[in-house]
């Protein structure tokens, strides 16, 4: 804003309309008192003066101006018709002015004059600005310093408290600061502690500073005194404030009777696994050596058994035909010489499951197709019906699958409902993951199948005896059987890496659930896993 001063109206009026034709927002004073009062309220850019005034005159209205801090960046220009005697232009720049115009006076130049004292007025104003900008800068940083420095300070103190060497490394790698530990391992605070030749860090901490990571290290460190290495964890920091790296913070932390007690330990792992290993092979051929026991006894068991059927059924038919209870008697006996064939036929079974043998894809429908064939005439008999849904190829052993749905076919068949035929449903989908209620997958690396039939069912919490060996549910009296059909079962699935589950209500049917891979991880099976 531009301020024109003058005890005359009709000298003012004619310099306001050519400042305000040239967009100059101007404001007037009659008289040097009421222009200090505006000086006082306003900020003026640029103050015309006029010099011969009633009351105060512009010299002293310009002294008056120069101690108003307000007005410290404001320029003076006197303009007088009448004082134009060299003293007086003297005078007026001596109280203040920056120029000293004499009328009449030309109005471009005037014009220029108030555009150029203007511009520099908004230059003082930017740069009055910028310095008072600089100068909360200066403090701000000159506070941040000082927090950092009693921050420093008191890091220092902590170190100097830890048990482990510490210390600090300037962002370009040297060694700021060490605490009173350091010099166990180390002959000066400028100097690194002498680290065992094979635990050379130069490479991994060189490729952690540049990329401002941790860096962790087990080394060797030589003790100044006695000269022997100590394992040591070094571990190095990066500290930064406001995302501009200050230094690094590092500690040795002493580990070696720790290193040592591991180092021990392993040596005892070691030692135990020899003798597992030597246990593991006398193992095997103890187990081997059994096998062979099993099948021999089994197979002598067998002949004698065999002739003791035949002699019974002799004796049954050419001595005892009018004698019932003598008759009786020795049905008992055959019925008693067929369950222990049946029994030694199963260990033998459940004993040659240990031996490995060769996984390879196999199609489920065509193995099941094999298997009903065997199931015919009891199929027939008791009007059975059997529905097979299509099976995926899965990688089996071909012969111990076939015994695990032998058995669960031939179960389904003995324990049925006696008024009514047995209803047998086969079906299989892929699944997510290897769980009896996974989710279905078109492409899951596990096939979930279900044999379901409508028998009697059993209550479920017996589901974990079924599986057992010898466990049995019903009398032998009431259903056929040595208790062996359903542990063969699982034995074979756990050799499949598969499970095997049930879900059933009495009277009301059982749901045998399997679920194998597809594809299986080994392609021989391991009997260690057994």
């Amino acid at each position: 804003m531009i301020l024109i001063v003058d005890d005359r109206p009709e000298n003012i009026l004619p310099l306001k309309k050519i400042l305000e034709l040239h967009r100059f927002s101007v404001d007037t004073a009659g008289s040097g008192e009421e222009a200090l009062k505006k000086v006082l309220k306003n900020a003026y850019s640029v103050i015309i003066l006029d010099v011969q005034m009633p009351g105060m005159d512009g010299f002293e209205v310009a002294n008056a101006i120069a101690g108003f801090s307000k007005a410290r960046d404001t320029s003076i220009i006197f303009l007088s018709a009448v004082n134009t005697e060299k003293r007086f232009i003297t005078k007026g720049y001596t109280a203040g002015g920056v120029d000293y115009l004499t009328k009449p006076v030309d109005p471009d130049i005037l014009v220029l004059k108030v555009k150029t004292l203007r511009k520099l007025y908004e230059q003082q104003q930017e740069l009055r600005t910028i310095q008072d900008s600089l100068r909360k800068e200066v403090d701000v940083r000159k506070r941040a310093q000082e927090e950092l420095a009693a921050r420093v300070q008191e890091l220092q103190t902590v170190l100097a408290t830890l048990p482990q060497m510490a210390f600090t490394i300037t962002p370009d790698g040297q060694l700021e600061y060490v605490n009173e530990h350091w010099f166990r391992y180390a002959a000066s605070p400028t100097t690194f502690p002498d680290i065992h030749a094979d635990d050379d860090i130069c490479p991994g901490w060189e490729s952690c500073r540049d990329a401002v990571t941790e860096f962790t290290r087990e080394v060797r460190l030589k003790n100044v005194s006695t000269g022997d290495y100590r394992y040591h964890l070094l571990r190095i920091l990066p500290i930064r404030q406001q995302d501009v790296l200050t230094r690094w913070i590092g500690t040795f932390t002493d580990i070696h009777p720790q290193k040592q007690a591991a180092e021990l330990l392993e040596q005892q792992v070691e030692i135990r696994t020899n003798e597992l290993l030597l246990k593991n092979a006398e193992l095997e051929r103890t187990n081997h050596e059994l096998q062979q026991f099993t099948w021999v006894v089994s197979h002598d068991l067998k002949e004698p058994l065999r002739k003791i059927q035949l002699l019974n059924d002799t004796i049954k038919e050419k001595y005892l035909k009018d004698n019932d209870e003598a008759v009786s008697y020795l049905d008992r006996s055959i019925r008693s010489s067929a369950r222990m064939s049946a029994l030694i036929n199963d260990l033998l079974a459940y004993s040659q499951l240990s031996a490995p043998e060769p996984f390879q894809p196999t199609d489920l429908n065509d193995l099941l197709d094999d298997l009903l064939l065997d199931f015919d005439d009891v199929i027939s008999r008791r009007s059975a019906l059997v529905t097979v849904a299509p099976l995926p190829v899965l990688e089996v052993i071909p012969t111990r699958i076939r015994q695990v749905f032998q058995n669960l076919i031939s179960n389904a068949l003995k324990f049925s409902q006696p008024d009514q035929p047995p209803v047998i449903s086969i079906f299989g989908e892929r699944i997510d993951r290897k769980a009896i209620d996974a989710d279905p997958a078109d492409e899951g690396p596990f096939c979930r199948i279900v044999v379901q039939d409508n028998g009697i069912g059993f209550d479920e919490k017996f589901l974990d005896r079924i599986f057992v060996i010898f466990q049995r549910l019903h009398s032998r009296t009431s259903y056929e059987g040595t208790g062996i059909g359903l542990a063969i079962a699982k034995k074979n699935i756990d050799k499949h890496n598969g499970l095997i589950s049930a879900r059933s209500r009495p009277n009301e049917g059982t749901r045998f659930i399997l679920v194998l891979p597809v594809n299986q991880p080994h392609r021989l099976s391991d009997s260690s896993s057994l």
